[in-house]
C-alpha cells in the first residue's frame, strides 16, 4: 500500500523555540484572521429602519419651515 506524503505545514517556525503556548496564540490569530476574511461575506439584506441615510438631508427629508414635521413620516 502506497500512502502518499503528508502535504507540508502552512505555518513554519524559522526562528527561536515557541512553548505551547506560544504556539497557541499563533494559530489562534491566524483562525481569526481567516474568519475576517473580506471575500467570504455573506449580503444581509439592510433593514430600511436601520438605514441611517434616512436621517440626512437631501435624500428627500422636508425642508425646514413651519410644516415639516407633516412631511416627517412620508421620506
Amino acid at each position: 500500500m502506497n500512502v502518499p506524503p503528508p502535504p507540508p505545514p502552512h505555518v513554519q517556525v524559522v526562528r527561536g523555540v515557541p512553548d505551547d503556548v506560544e504556539l497557541a496564540a499563533l494559530v489562534a490569530g491566524l483562525v481569526a484572521a481567516a474568519a475576517d476574511a473580506p471575500g467570504e461575506e455573506q449580503d444581509v439584506p439592510a433593514s430600511a429602519w436601520a438605514d441611517r441615510r434616512r436621517g440626512l438631508r437631501g435624500d428627500g427629508s422636508p425642508a425646514p419651515g413651519r410644516d415639516a414635521w407633516r412631511w416627517s413620516l412620508r421620506g
